[in-house]
């Protein structure tokens, strides 16, 4: 008996990496999958419905049912389709998790409005567009688990400074603001919507020629180098992240809403939410050199210089 026996799950991104671990935990766990990737390159270009296909034959020798979808999340039509192949396939849906992902980067300087505008498309619309539509079952329902996939690079990652992620960091923190609304809008209706700040080694985060070497094995050339990379490697496994988020989709997590969790290489935290940590008050307006005269010695106190 698993904790989903009976569940419906759709994943989106779900032809690799963090998607594809997480689809076949949950079909470990007796959920029926509906494995959505619209199998393009990490940019957002091309497609393929091989990833998807494969991911899902994988579930079906495993005695789980699972269906392929194909739809980009990017689409207020491809969410909706993608919601509608769970309902098709097997009459309801339990389960969003929100994963598809692509990366653009560019420093700001040089980004195109295309650049920054298919980014947005793919994260920040499209856990809308999925979760909208799945929303309107969960409601008619009165049940349903939400995973959204946010990144530490959207809390200003200063070790990804230099990678022009500025689209990827703002997509990313959106959700997490997009998680917390959604999580006090649906907890009526008996819904819980939570995120995850994920570290993990996928094709997104690995650069090609680490990938190939990858793939080649150990160099014994190279000494502990090449197996101090496997090993890291081996660390950030999407299946560390995977055991989080089947959790959070089980009724054992029903008290769990609206959070946003780090998780990856063995490591699961819990952020806090945003709080004011200083302030300043008084009976009227603050002119500037009041501010001038008063911010150093009081809220930003202590804050270091832009370096």
């Amino acid at each position: 008996m698993g904790l989903l026996d009976g569940k419906v799950a759709v994943v989106t991104g779900a032809g690799g990496g963090l998607g594809k671990a997480e689809s076949l935990l949950f079909a470990s766990q007796g959920a029926r999958v509906v494995v959505n990737d619209l199998g393009g390159k990490t940019d957002g270009t091309g497609a393929s419905t091989a990833p998807a296909d494969v991911v899902v034959a994988e579930i079906r020798k495993m005695g789980v049912e699972a269906v392929a979808n194909y739809d980009s999340v990017a689409t207020w039509k491809g969410g909706e389709r993608i919601i509608k192949a769970a309902i098709d396939a097997f009459g309801r849906i339990d389960i969003l998790v929100n994963n598809a992902g692509i990366a653009r980067n560019r420093m700001i300087f040089n980004m195109t409005e295309e650049e920054w505008d298919i980014v947005q498309r793919v994260h920040l619309y499209g856990h809308f567009y999925c979760t909208r539509h799945a929303c309107t079952f969960f409601r008619q329902q009165k049940y349903g688990r939400i995973i959204n996939t946010s990144s530490q690079t959207g809390l200003g990652n200063m070790g990804q400074a230099n990678l022009g992620l500025t689209n990827y960091s703002a997509a990313k923190e959106g959700i997490v603001g997009f998680t917390r609304t959604v999580a006090l809008d649906m907890a009526k209706y008996g819904v819980t919507c939570n995120c995850i700040r994920p570290m993990a080694a996928t094709r997104m985060t690995i650069s090609p020629d680490v990938q190939a070497a990858m793939e080649k094995g150990p160099n014994q050339e190279s000494g502990n180098a090449e197996g101090g990379l496997e090993a890291e490697i081996r660390r950030l496994s999407p299946s560390h992240i995977a055991s989080l988020v089947v959790y959070l989709a089980t009724d054992a997590a029903a008290n769990i809403n609206g959070k946003s969790f780090l998780v990856g290489g063995g490591e699961i935290g819990l952020y806090s939410e945003p709080e004011i940590v200083s302030s300043i008050f008084k009976d009227g307006i603050w002119t500037v050199q009041e501010l001038v005269n008063t911010m150093p010695r009081s809220i930003i106190k202590g804050l270091p210089a832009l370096t």
